[in-house]
């Protein structure tokens, strides 16, 4: 049985055919021009989702969105990326575009589903997911169900206050705020191994953090502490509140790779209490940049199968 799995995001938009053991055969990757806003990507939906609905006649259709979502009715709260999402029914919007189930959850939740199933989660639980993206999610995966708390959201941990003055972890440890962070230390030091890398870049700064902590530039190092340390504190309230067996890092930050991962683990039992010791295991995503889409496949089939 063949289901549809949609993502999108603040800057990607994927479109998948594949199975609910969550194998991709078909795909379609589409680049989001965020002032063109949500009406831009509706407009990709539309040209792109009826071939591949005519190509493999899948049973459903499973949405990954970036942003709260009422899961029970498909209908958005907002996106806090691209404007033009506030209160739009996107489940009755894509099933007038083509006439199959269509079922609907915020991304992070999306992906924790793939992770617990598919990826780097599978065969533990609860599993806890972090997205860090151009903005930042959380999910909860417990016996191969996510959690969902009052309509909408859950597991906001971007949301999540680092201080009173209503600094949160997405304003510090996000892709772009990483990369307004790698921008002010290649201004501070123009003439480092950083600022050479980084040198007129506008956006994407990120992707340059592992060649300058290869090559020993010591702004990278602070700003790799820094955004593990942060992370890890935040990560910690996710610990307390729900003591999952794993945490999967995921997103375009996470390609950071071991460097960042082996960071927030040695970070993070220092803000765990003594009976949490020593915390959770932390891996990176097991799925890379599919956790969304593969998440989106499964989403389709359990629902499905929870209808039947």
């Amino acid at each position: 049985m063949m289901f549809i799995g949609i993502e999108i995001g603040g800057t990607k938009l994927q479109l998948v055919a594949g199975t609910s053991n969550g194998a991709i055969l078909d795909r379609r990757r589409l680049a989001v021009a965020p002032a063109s806003g949500g009406e831009g990507i509706r407009q990709q939906i539309a040209a792109t989702l009826p071939e591949l609905v005519h190509i493999h006649r899948p049973a459903a259709i499973g949405v990954g969105f970036g942003g709260p979502v009422d899961w029970r009715t498909g209908r958005i709260e907002c996106s806090h990326q691209v404007p033009g999402w506030h209160g739009f029914p996107l489940g009755d919007w894509l099933r007038r575009q083509v006439p199959i189930p269509v079922h609907i959850d915020n991304d992070a939740n999306v992906a924790a589903l793939g992770e617990a199933r598919f990826g780097a989660g599978r065969d533990r639980n609860p599993v806890f997911w972090i997205n860090m993206g151009s903005g930042i999610g959380g999910g909860l995966v417990e016996n191969g169900r996510l959690y969902h708390g009052a309509i909408p959201g859950e597991a906001e941990i971007g949301h999540l206050r680092l201080d009173r003055d209503g600094t949160i972890l997405e304003h510090r440890c996000s892709g772009w705020a990483v990369d307004a962070r790698l921008r002010a230390a290649a201004n501070t030091h123009p003439d480092g191994i950083l600022a050479g890398l980084v040198r007129d870049l506008a956006r994407g700064e990120a992707r340059f953090l592992v060649p300058a902590l290869n090559a020993g530039d010591p702004d990278a190092r602070r700003i790799l502490a820094e955004v593990s340390e942060e992370l890890a504190f935040a990560l910690s309230h996710a610990v307390h509140l729900f003591h999952p067996e794993m945490i999967v890092m995921g997103g375009g930050l996470s390609l950071v790779g071991a460097p960042l991962r082996d960071a927030v683990a040695a970070n993070l039992p220092r803000f765990l209490m003594d009976s949490f010791q020593p915390g959770p295991e932390v891996r990176l995503a097991g799925l890379g940049e599919d956790s969304v889409p593969v998440g989106a496949l499964a989403l389709a089939a359990s629902r499905l199968d929870a209808a039947v």
